[in-house]
């Protein structure tokens, strides 16, 4: 998997108030910060900016969201808590 994070991958929140939840990448700012949302507390147009050493990339990026932003340059806090749920489900959590 590569290192770099990209939009629509999912990631483990290690640090702050939303610690050890699951997140996706909705934007990459630069080679350090990258803005995510959950669709919960964290809605899309109030993403969240993160250090990307405050997070653990995991290895799946929601084909949903990233197909999303790339069409319409949005996507919904219902498709986002979807995913979210499913990739939670599938890694047994």
């Amino acid at each position: 998997m590569d290192a770099r994070p990209q939009i629509g991958q999912f990631v483990k929140v290690l640090r702050g108030k939303d610690e050890e939840s699951y997140a996706v990448i909705l934007a990459i700012i630069d080679e350090r910060f990258v803005m995510i949302a959950d669709g919960h507390k964290r809605r899309f147009d109030q993403p969240k900016k993160k250090n990307v050493l405050h997070l653990e990339l995991q290895p799946a990026i929601s084909p949903e969201v990233s197909s999303s932003l790339q069409e319409t340059g949005r996507v919904t806090n219902a498709k986002l808590r979807y995913a979210i749920q499913k990739f939670a489900h599938a890694k047994g959590e």
